[in-house]
């Protein structure tokens, strides 16, 4: 057994390899990480380099490929190690090249055969001799940005025709940068600063969100495996998905409606508002049984499964099992394309296309549609996203709208007045505003 094969760089290019087959970058690096021992620094290395490779996948193939003749011919394993390769040798700085270069070589000896080690000190020593190829070599000024920011053209285009040049750009820039570690206190069992304080005590550095008021940063250490995050003291959450459900303004007593709710990290928060003895009750609703059972275990870790009755349903039938006017507040944080967590989930941005914007506008205006009659007059139904595309937001909230004229569009609240000199009612969070995920928060009252 060589010592080369159980080193972040060899985990790695087998964790690369299994995205490229359809594999999740993060259960794909949670799996590799729970399977093998490694120190922090090692984690680091391995996840920064998965992530990486991802985030840069088609600035990196540009470099690539004058070196490589036959791209088609070789194993997958092989372009990610050597993608792998440029990735550490551009953007790591702290790592010197011969160190990048002599675990390359030796990772393709060890996992191929002497024709594999062969060809990949071949085209490393090429490059090294050549110099990669520059941007400027790219005449069509989309594709150059496509190159230069690994985004597909068509997203750069209605980023461009939707948001403006500058707004553009400055969202390409900011999504290759890392996401934060945030944290969403519990104050059904904490406060911020006792939170902020056992994590101290453990030795990580967090400071607070600028975004939620419930919110905490971390910028060293790991919080999920900590003593507080066991005990449900705080959960996971990026500080713009905190903003959605203090939107909703919900009261004690109130029964509210989880349209969505999968893994139940929203519903918990608008349980943790709520006051069993006064009748308060959120009703959390997903169409898969296995994720309807992960809302329950996450009610439990958060000490509110007395407020949540997790239910499978299809958020369309709603109007089959709840009856006009039931609840008082309605969340339709709804399924969307996700472009706003690209920094979270890379991979993203090679997937989706306009069309499944598109496609996903109509499911998103039929679970607001059905949910509509089931809220009570004066009641608040929200609808959020996490994406960036006029198309699933502005046009969806439009669209309901005009269908709907027993429904008035509201000023979306923050606690922190975030963007509190806009000209629009509904809350856009784009990803370089505040460096959190991209999000959408409209508030519709019924009249």
């Amino acid at each position: 057994m060589s010592t080369v094969d159980n080193t972040p760089r060899w985990l790695a290019v087998a964790a690369l390899a299994k995205i490229k087959d359809g594999a999740y970058s993060n259960l794909q690096l949670n799996q590799m990480i729970n399977d093998h021992t490694m120190d922090r620094r090692d984690i680091n290395l391995l996840t920064n380099m998965v992530y990486g490779v991802i985030q840069h996948r088609m600035t990196l193939e540009y470099w690539l490929k004058p070196f490589v003749r036959h791209p088609n011919q070789i194993d997958p394993w092989v372009k990610e190690l050597l993608l792998s390769a440029v990735y550490q040798w551009q953007y790591l700085d702290k790592i010197p090249q011969r160190a990048v270069f002599n675990e390359t070589i030796e990772i393709a000896k060890v996992k191929g055969h002497s024709g594999i080690r062969r060809f990949v000190t071949g085209v490393l020593h090429q490059m090294d001799r050549s110099g990669l190829p520059s941007f400027d070599d790219i005449k069509d000024p989309d594709e150059r940005l496509s190159v230069m920011y690994s985004m597909p053209v068509w997203l750069i285009d209605e980023l461009r025709d939707q948001l403006g040049a500058d707004k553009m750009v400055s969202i390409l820039k900011s999504l290759n940068q890392p996401a934060k570690q945030s944290l969403r206190i519990n104050p059904t069992v904490s406060t911020v600063e006792d939170v902020q304080s056992a994590l101290e005590n453990d030795g990580l550095t967090v400071e607070a969100s600028e975004v939620s008021p419930l919110g905490l940063i971390v910028t060293e250490g790991q919080a999920i495996n900590t003593e507080a995050m066991r005990y449900g003291m705080f959960t996971i959450q990026d500080e713009s998905a905190q903003l959605v459900v203090p939107a909703l303004d919900v009261q004690p007593g109130d029964k509210v409606l989880d349209a969505c709710a999968a893994p139940g990290g929203k519903t918990t928060q608008i349980a943790a508002e709520l006051d069993a003895d006064q009748g308060g009750e959120v009703v959390a609703l997903d169409i898969h049984a296995n994720k309807v059972k992960l809302i329950g275990q996450n009610a439990a870790r958060m000490h509110v499964a007395d407020r949540v009755a997790a239910t499978e349903l299809d958020a369309r039938k709603v109007g089959t099992e709840f009856g006009d006017e039931h609840f008082d507040r309605i969340l339709v944080d709804a399924p969307c394309s996700g472009l706003g967590l690209i920094r979270r989930k890379p991979e993203i941005r090679y997937e989706k296309q306009l069309s499944d914007s598109m496609n996903l506008q109509k499911i998103q205006l039929a679970i607001l549609s059905a949910a509509a009659p089931t809220l009570k007059k004066g009641g608040i139904m929200t609808y959020s996203t996490c994406t960036i595309l006029r198309q699933e937001n502005q046009d969806v909230i439009e669209q309901f709208l005009a269908a709907h004229p027993d429904f008035e569009l509201q000023m979306t609240p923050t606690k922190q007045a975030l963007k509190a000199d806009r000209d629009v009612k509904p809350l856009s969070i784009y990803p370089d505003d505040y460096m959190s995920d991209g999000f959408f928060i409209a508030c519709l009252q019924k009249k």
